[in-house]
């Protein structure tokens, strides 16, 4: 048996959750905005980010050059800061508070299973919960979890849960000690 590549793969349940007119709309609203870095203040992004239906707390910094997939899907608390990192959240992604997404971290709740002669898409969803660090160019696989205060070092694969506290490295990332918060 080999794999068969088709347009038309297997979906499953996946959604994207917005009429073609709010994709359309976000679509160039991201190219045109976001991606281009025009616009470097991050009050301004996170007002867009609400009008697209993210949800964001408080006290939130988003810097210019961030990729969001669907904003409709996300979930950011209070006092967190993402950098200019790539959110592909075809599932939901949760950022709590006090969390920090670094340059060129990659969030992605959508892959394919390559058991599949198809290749059909699967989507998990993704919990950062508060006080995370995910380092520069790390990457989250899909149904991750980091719980509270974990941290993924600099150019690290996360591809099972971050234990609270936990400093993880590597690929696939593996805990190398306790983090301690003075």
């Amino acid at each position: 048996m080999e794999v068969r590549l088709e347009k038309n793969f297997d979906t499953g349940e996946f959604k994207v959750g917005a009429s073609w007119l709010k994709q359309f709309l976000w679509y160039f609203s991201d190219v045109c905005l976001f991606k281009s870095k025009l616009i470097p203040l991050s009050s301004v992004l996170v007002f867009i980010l609400r009008l697209f239906g993210a949800q964001i707390g408080n006290q939130v910094r988003i810097k210019p050059g961030i990729h969001i997939k669907y904003p409709w899907k996300l979930k950011v608390g209070d006092s967190s800061w993402l950098a200019d990192c790539y959110i592909e959240n075809l599932d939901w992604v949760y950022i709590g508070n006090n969390c920090c997404i670094s340059q060129q971290a990659m969030l992605m709740t959508g892959n394919h299973n390559f058991a599949s002669k198809k290749f059909d898409l699967f989507t998990k969803p993704i919990c950062i919960e508060n006080g995370v660090w995910v380092g520069a160019r790390s990457n989250i696989a899909p149904g991750v979890t980091a719980y509270s205060h974990a941290v993924l070092a600099f150019g690290s694969t996360a591809t099972e849960d971050l234990e609270a506290f936990g400093i993880y490295q590597g690929n696939p990332a593996t805990k190398i000690k306790h983090r301690s918060i003075k």
